[in-house]
């Protein structure tokens, strides 16, 4: 399969549109209220939900058994990243916090580590990128 400068510019670009989102909703948020928060949550988590299924319809219709296999390794991720944290705010506990205390807690600590986890992904994509194009450059 011989790489397309497109196919790196579509995936640029959806890339940029959710950084755009990210920033935007999250300075909006930060400015908003408690009504504002909760409209742009719903908003990404409807985002988020629809995206899952399409990776659902991806992996179990996909005639490609790699694209079936990135698409299940995509949705293990977010499975376990789930799971992780319903029991994230019982791992940070301390005896001086409040339950609330606690929850508060284990979402900042999770939006920071999904940040970060974002930022090695991008790192990840480059590299990718790179090793696929020099793959297909004449020798």
């Amino acid at each position: 399969m011989r790489t397309d400068d497109s196919v790196f510019a579509v995936k640029l670009y959806e890339m940029e549109e959710q950084y755009g989102k990210l920033r935007s909703r999250i300075l909006a948020c930060e400015r908003g209220g408690r009504d504002r928060i909760r409209t742009v949550l719903k908003e990404a988590c409807d985002e988020y939900r629809e995206n899952e299924l399409l990776l659902e319809e991806k992996a179990r219709s996909s005639r490609s058994g790699a694209v079936a296999k990135l698409a299940e390794a995509q949705l293990d991720y977010r499975k376990k990243t789930g799971e992780l944290l319903e029991g994230l705010a019982q791992d940070v506990h301390c005896e001086e916090n409040t339950p609330a205390q606690d929850e508060e807690e284990a979402a900042l600590l999770y939006a920071e580590y999904a940040m970060d986890f974002a930022t090695l992904a991008m790192q990840q994509a480059l590299i990718s990128a790179l090793d696929a194009m020099e793959r297909q450059q004449p020798e």
